[in-house]
């Protein structure tokens, strides 16, 4: 990686959102004070995202959209997305609009204060999740409260994708998942092993009103369930912690 150039990394996967990508990139270029670089990622270079972000960026330098090489899905574009950010600090957020990118500055500053995870968290007092299937929504709360409850995880939402990360935390834990959405609770069950600190602020979530969703719940929740699990084990070293989760799926 190069020196870092922007203070924030903002890294939006996409897969064929064409014109619904820009309410949530004018609303993010709006929101956010702190330089930022705002990395649009695809798994493919016809995916409908690309001509619409292309020509916002015209007028919005600091947004740019590129091709995802690692393999198709959300985690491999949110890999590519973090090996290709230049700056200390990386925020997560969808492409949906769903989250409030007006607490992106504030995450920020959580990171630049010690924390290695800056969680928005919808399941705290101030938090709110509205629109979203019930089914999914008792899923992730329960799995959020209770790793806040019992592994003392520092988020009540750790299933939520959006979120700030310690750049060199994340280098050096790296991510195991090649698929999905899990990547929130990922690291976050890895900074809870290793015992370094997470915090959260209250979210107000609204699910997407245009375009349709690519979660998909039951093929996933096998996934979200290894890394809840993985949060509760003893403190490791770094060094622990690579060999025993990039060593078994089960781990």
């Amino acid at each position: 990686m190069t020196q870092p150039t922007h203070r924030v990394s903002i890294i939006i996967p996409a897969y064929n959102e064409g014109e619904h990508i820009l309410p949530g990139l004018r609303r993010i270029v709006a929101a956010v004070t702190s330089d930022a670089e705002i990395l649009v990622v695809v798994d493919s270079a016809d995916d409908t995202t690309i001509p619409p972000t292309e020509l916002f960026a015209i007028d919005h330098p600091q947004v740019r959209v590129i091709v995802n090489d690692y393999g198709r899905g959300p985690a491999n574009a949110l890999r590519y997305g973090i090996d290709h950010a230049n700056a200390h600090t990386l925020v997560v957020t969808m492409a949906d609009g769903c989250d409030d990118p007006r607490q992106i500055d504030d995450l920020v500053l959580l990171v630049e204060r010690g924390v290695v995870i800056a969680a928005a968290s919808r399941y705290m007092a101030g938090g709110q999740q509205v629109g979203a299937p019930r089914f999914k929504s008792l899923l992730s709360r329960t799995a959020g409260q209770s790793l806040h409850a019992f592994a003392n995880a520092g988020t009540r939402d750790a299933t939520n994708s959006f979120k700030a990360y310690d750049a060199a935390f994340v280098r050096s834990v790296g991510i195991d998942s090649r698929d999905g959405f899990e990547i929130g609770i990922e690291l976050t069950a890895k900074a809870r092993r290793l015992r370094l600190p997470v915090a959260e602020i209250p979210t107000i979530w609204l699910d997407r009103t245009a375009g349709t969703t690519n979660f998909r719940v039951a093929a996933w929740i096998p996934k979200y369930l290894r890394w809840y699990r993985f949060a509760f084990g003893p403190r490791l070293t770094l060094d622990q912690l690579n060999a025993i989760s990039k060593r078994s799926p089960t781990s």
